[in-house]
């Protein structure tokens, strides 16, 4: 048994560019780890063999609580890596599959072995923080084969900060242990005082098993078939093995299950229906079943765990259609609220929480984000979640439970949020080490002036003007429901006063939209920005503001064609391939076409629709990323891949459903028992769609959308319970 200190990484230097938390670019994900699984609080990275090879400072490998617990595997054949047929995780994201086949295998200058002789089988998934493995080998030749198989693996439990580029002063200690003819455990002793462990296990055992390396040999006849199993553990203590069959069944029931909840979504266009597929099934792998309900975890790799503002938004998106998943964010989140003050994790009483973590550097307070509660736009967005999960469900029930947490929250942006008593909700870190833009922008040069200033001091968002706004207006309705029409009234009056705060302050005439914010001196940042499209979806802007902020919108200099931009293509701060100043996010676009339609600027929320499926028809699996870059769109290119962008992400995947949303006009009135469609208007790409089992309250209906000419017609094709549906103007 070896013990060794772990090797130290390198440091990236911060730029006024950068945070200490900038994820470093060396290579991009998508080329370099195109295969992803995801199951509870483990995920992993493969490249298109199913391997993992070298992955130095890229989040290639096995994580668990973002530790990255196997570090390398790689299959060979006599010392060759096979030749790649095909790779695939299948539609419900259980299992990656990977076909591959013998290379022209050599020996004293003769071919022994012919290429394509041998079929190999791999199929991953993961269940309950391990990783299954079964490897099939067939012989497809007419003569006996002979060769050797080895995996080679390690585990160098990386924190995934490490990995992020962050740097450690010290690290923990690691062993490795041969336990038995089967069987190698690597075990970590972090400074946290913490043990973790990876058990890898061979069945049936190899021929030869050393601490990094599997060897089995094969004797196949013709037609001759063998099979072998690895598990990879990822543990704090003994690792349970149990029988391949066991946990693929039961991870395919879980996958069953997911994809059962609230309704679904089926369309007359095949490249639709693969889209609308892998929207569902992406986000079905992201949540995560927690104490509290289901939760959708932001996004793999960086991001595995629960965000605040992350998992409202998806919420949002995915209200019309299951609105379960609104009840176990809301129920997470008041659990995880803030209650008292604490300067190093950007706290207060009544606050949201931004973002959790469970690995080395976090408990250590390496980085911050053990619990972090630095956002400024988790806490509003959970009283508009409350508001409206309410106002789709009518679920008096969880909102009387929530109603503390509600008011602490409302408390909060009245008290904390509002540093300065003006009225807005501004910003300003407490901690040297926390997030220095608190938005959903959060780069360190996202907000600026006109001239390329970076905004000084306590910072006022647009947008999230407008989610304080709409969460006084849907708290009044809440408090007015539970009886107490004092405050009902005082929240109505206080979002009121806001409402002409904010037009008279954040509108700038001279560009035609609002100020992407104030800086700490009450300067409005005079840049055209996608935060003012997020205003409309809260309905703080007046129909006639509202008209040109769209035309901004829609104009070439945000709109790419494939998306909005996050900030105008002539911008002093410009870069199509930047993070927040110039790239299309789905969510953003999502978000701004919900509020296009709010207004009824449905040919604006068409034709983002129309840009983000084309987009997604030249990605890999139709799967729209966290986000992409902002280059112009021209005839037969495709869109412009971000390298280190998350894939899946919640709230990407979840833009489908809520640009339908936007496109359908869709509210769904638990008061009066009706699904309302306000001027349904289909995309060009879509001649029909059909809603299956869409449910309010205790009935349901299968309804059919066709295109009809210039309008839209809504046929029931199914009904059970009470339930009407109308068509409103």
């Amino acid at each position: 048994m070896e013990a060794k200190t772990l090797p130290q990484t390198p440091p990236v230097q911060a730029s006024d560019e950068t945070s200490s938390f900038y994820i470093q670019a060396t290579e991009s994900i998508q080329e370099r780890w195109p295969r992803t699984l995801k199951q509870g609080d483990t995920f992993a990275l493969f490249d298109m063999l199913g391997d993992v090879v070298e992955p130095g400072m890229t989040p290639g490998g096995m994580f668990h609580n973002d530790t990255r617990y196997l570090s390398g595997v790689q299959l060979l054949i006599d010392g060759q890596r096979p030749l790649l047929l095909s790779s695939a995780v299948e539609n419900d994201n259980v299992v990656l599959i990977v076909d591959l086949s013998n290379p022209d295998i050599y020996q004293g200058g003769k071919v022994v072995l012919p290429r394509e002789t041998l079929h190999v089988r791999r199929s991953k998934f993961l269940w309950d923080g391990t990783c299954h493995e079964r490897i099939a080998v067939h012989n497809f030749g007419p003569e006996p084969q002979k060769c050797f198989l080895s995996l080679s693996f390690a585990a160098d439990f990386a924190d995934l900060f490490e990995v992020r580029g962050m740097q450690r002063p010290r690290r923990g200690t690691m062993t490795t242990l041969r336990k038995d003819d089967h069987t190698v455990l690597f075990r970590y002793q972090g400074l946290d005082g913490r043990e973790r462990r990876t058990e890898i296990c061979f069945q049936p055992p190899p021929a030869r098993l050393s601490e990094s390396e599997a060897i089995f040999a094969l004797d196949l006849p013709p037609d001759g078939r063998a099979a072998l199993v690895m598990t990879v553990c990822c543990t704090d203590g003994e690792a349970a093995h149990v029988p391949f069959s066991q946990p693929y069944r039961a991870a395919r029931r879980a996958a069953q299950r997911a994809a059962s909840l609230g309704g679904s979504v089926t369309s007359s266009n095949a490249l639709a229906n693969r889209m609308l597929h892998r929207a569902g099934a992406d986000l079905s792998m992201l949540i995560t079943e927690t104490r509290q309900g289901p939760y959708p975890y932001a996004g793999t790799p960086w991001f595995s765990t629960p965000f605040g503002r992350d998992g409202i938004i998806t919420a949002l998106e995915m209200l019309w259609l299951d609105p379960s998943l609104a009840r176990g964010v809301l129920q997470f989140l008041a659990v995880t609220q803030a209650t008292k003050m604490d300067d190093a994790a950007d706290a207060q009483p009544g606050k949201i929480i931004h973002e959790m973590r469970n690995c080395e550097m976090a408990i250590l307070g390496e980085v911050p984000f053990g619990r972090y509660y630095g956002s400024i736009d988790a806490t509003p967005l959970f009283v508009l979640l409350a508001a409206r999960y309410f106002a789709r469900t009518g679920d008096q029930e969880t909102i009387r439970a929530l109603w503390p947490n509600i008011q602490a929250a409302l408390a909060w942006i009245d008290k904390y949020g509002d540093r300065d008593g003006d009225g807005f909700v501004e910003y300003y870190r407490q901690s040297e080490n926390g997030l220095s833009n608190q938005g959903w922008k959060d780069s360190q040069d996202s907000i600026f002036h006109a001239d390329g200033r970076l905004a000084p001091g306590a910072i006022a968002l647009c947008e999230v003007q407008g989610y304080v706004y709409a969460a006084k207006q849907g708290a009044s309705v809440l408090a007015r429901m539970l009886g107490d029409h004092a405050q009902a009234d005082a929240l109505s009056d206080a979002a009121e006063r806001l409402r002409q705060r904010f037009e008279e302050k954040f509108w700038c005439p001279e560009i035609g939209t609002y100020a992407i914010a104030l800086d700490g001196d009450k300067n409005p940042c005079r840049v055209r920005s996608s935060n003012a499209g997020q205003v409309l979806f809260c309905g703080i802007a007046s129909q006639e503001r509202a008209v040109r902020v769209a035309e901004s919108l829609m104009a070439p200099e945000m709109f790419s064609g494939w998306g909005v931009r996050t900030v105008a293509s002539d911008c002093s701060r410009y870069n199509p391939m930047s993070y927040h100043n110039g790239s299309v996010w789905p969510h953003d676009n999502a978000l701004i076409a919900l509020g296009l339609a709010r207004y009824g600027l449905k040919r604006g929320a068409g034709a983002i629709f129309t840009g983000m499926f084309d987009a997604a028809s030249h990605m890999d699996l139709m799967r729209f990323p966290e986000l992409f870059c902002g280059f112009g769109r021209r005839r037969g290119t495709a869109p412009t891949l971000y390298p280190v962008a998350c894939a899946p992400q919640a709230w990407a995947s979840a833009v489908p459903f809520a640009l339908l949303e936007a496109c359908l006009g869709i509210v769904c009135d638990h008061q009066r028992r009706e699904v309302r469609f306000h001027n349904p208007v289909l995309p060009r790409f879509l001649e029909e769609i059909r809603i299956g089992n869409l449910q309010l309250d205790s009935a349901c209906a299968d309804l059919r959308l066709r295109r009809n000419g210039a309008g839209t017609e809504v046929a029931i094709m199914a009904q059970r319970g009470d339930i009407s549906i109308r068509i409103a103007q």
